[in-house]
Formats: structure tokens, C-alpha cells, sequence
């Protein structure tokens, strides 16, 4: 019967990292909470810093997997990403963005997290461009970009505020760059 151990590691990294940030949580509380001892996790991965990684990209996907449903359900406009985003911003578990946490945590640029990190982010970027091609505005890079910064500004702005509000704010300055 499998254990699982790769899972359980990567499910508990995903939590505490989450929660407690990358560098508060060393490789003993990961075992302990996970319940994987030390020869399962270094087989599976080499560093705490490759298990990051691991689950970067797990969120990566989960996240923007939600993202593109969420947006679907408000019928797919542009501005519906502020609006998925002011629910997720409700969630009394709320703790910003794990890429945005991860890159001020691991600002080397060099560094592989940092570097998934800001994958993640151009993929956003990626994403919301597609709904703004298909809305058929002109210059959607252009207006992608500024809608990110509007995304990643009310996430932080919210972290603080502790509210959904932030994201109504910027769902209203990114209408004003629609018209």
C-alpha cells in the first residue's frame, strides 16, 4: 500500500508555507506535521528549496485553474477577475498570494522559487490578456499588464485591510482603463 509521502509532504508544505512563510518552517516541522519521516522526504526531494518549488507549481495550476472557473461563472468579462478575487478575499483563511509571498521572502532573482514565483505571475498576466482579446479590446498586453498590477495591489492591499474592498477599487480604476 503507498504512503502518500509525496503528497503529504507537498499538502503540508502548501498549509504552512501558506500560513507561517517558507523560511519560518524548516524540514523538521514538514516531517513532523506531515507525518513522512527524513529518508522519505530526501527521497522524494533533494532540499527544502526543491519541495518548494514543488509546490509553487501545484498552486500555480490550482490557482489559476480557479481563477479561469471563477471568472466562467461571472460570465467571462475582463473585469470579473476583481470580482473572483473579492470573494477569495472574504475567505477568513486569506493570506495574500503564495507567489507575491514567496518573492518577498526569496527576492534573490535567481533563485529557483523566486523564479516559479514569477511564473505564475506571467501566466496571470497571460490569462487575463486572453480575456481581454476575446472581449476584443486593442493593446491587451499593454492593458494585461496594468490589470496585474491592479490584481497583485488589491491582494496586498487586502492582506493589510483584512477586507474585500480593495478589490472593488481596483476593479473600478480597471474600468476607467477600458473605456
Amino acid at each position: 500500500m503507498p504512503t502518500r509521502a509525496r503528497e503529504r509532504l507537498v499538502e503540508a508544505a502548501e498549509n504552512l508555507f501558506y500560513t507561517e512563510g517558507i523560511r519560518a518552517v524548516g524540514v523538521e516541522r514538514l516531517l513532523a506535521t506531515s507525518g513522512v519521516g527524513r529518508a522519505s522526504f530526501y527521497r522524494h526531494f533533494n532540499s527544502k528549496d526543491d519541495l518548494v518549488v514543488t509546490m509553487l507549481r501545484g498552486y500555480d495550476e490550482q490557482w489559476r485553474h480557479w481563477l479561469e472557473q471563477a471568472v466562467a461563472e461571472r460570465g467571462g468579462a475582463p473585469l470579473a477577475v476583481f470580482d473572483a478575487l473579492a470573494e477569495r478575499f472574504e475567505s477568513p483563511d486569506f493570506r495574500g498570494c503564495a507567489s507575491i509571498n514567496t518573492m518577498v521572502e526569496v527576492a534573490d532573482t535567481t533563485s529557483p522559487a523566486h523564479q516559479v514565483a514569477a511564473e505564475h505571475k506571467r501566466s496571470v498576466t497571460g490569462y487575463v490578456e486572453g480575456l481581454l482579446v476575446s472581449a476584443g479590446y486593442t493593446d491587451p498586453a499593454a492593458l494585461a499588464e496594468q490589470f496585474v498590477l491592479l490584481l497583485d495591489g488589491a491582494i496586498v492591499t487586502a492582506l493589510r485591510e483584512r477586507t474585500a474592498e480593495p478589490a472593488r477599487r481596483a476593479r473600478a480604476i480597471a474600468a476607467s482603463l477600458l473605456r
